[in-house]
C-alpha cells in the first residue's frame, strides 16, 4: 500500500529555513517522479518543486533559487529544503507521487508551514 508522510513544518520567521521530509512506503521513490505542492488559505494548490525519476528537477518561479527538492533513495524519502522563507510561503505543503508529468496518484496528509513577518 502506497503511503506518504510529510513532516518538518512549523512556524518560522521571514528569512528563516525549514526542511520538509516526505517518507514513502509501498513503493520506491527512485522509480517515480515526486512533487511538492502547497495550498494557502483561499488559494488553489500549486506545484512548487518536482523531481523526475532520473533526478532532474523543476521549480515554480516563485521559489526558484530558494527551495531545493532532493531524494534519498536509501531512506526512501523526498525532501524540500526551503531557505529565505517569505510570509507568502505560508501554506500546507503536500508531497505527491506522480505517474505522469501532470498526474499525481498518491498524496500525503500535509504539513503546515507558517512564516511570520
Amino acid at each position: 500500500q502506497v503511503h506518504l508522510v510529510e513532516s518538518g513544518g512549523g512556524l518560522v520567521q521571514a528569512g528563516g529555513s525549514l526542511r520538509l521530509s516526505c517518507a514513502a512506503s509501498g513503493f520506491f521513490v527512485s522509480r517515480y517522479a515526486m512533487g511538492w505542492y502547497r495550498q494557502a488559505p483561499g488559494k488553489q494548490r500549486e506545484l512548487v518543486a518536482y523531481v523526475f525519476s532520473g533526478g532532474n528537477t523543476n521549480y515554480a518561479d516563485s521559489v526558484k533559487g530558494r527551495f531545493t527538492i532532493s531524494r534519498d533513495n536509501v531512506k526512501n524519502t523526498v525532501y524540500l529544503q526551503m531557505n529565505s522563507l517569505k510570509p507568502e510561503d505560508t501554506a500546507v505543503y503536500y508531497c505527491a507521487r506522480h505517474t505522469t508529468l501532470t498526474r499525481a496518484d498518491s498524496w500525503g496528509q500535509g504539513t503546515q508551514v507558517t512564516v511570520s513577518s
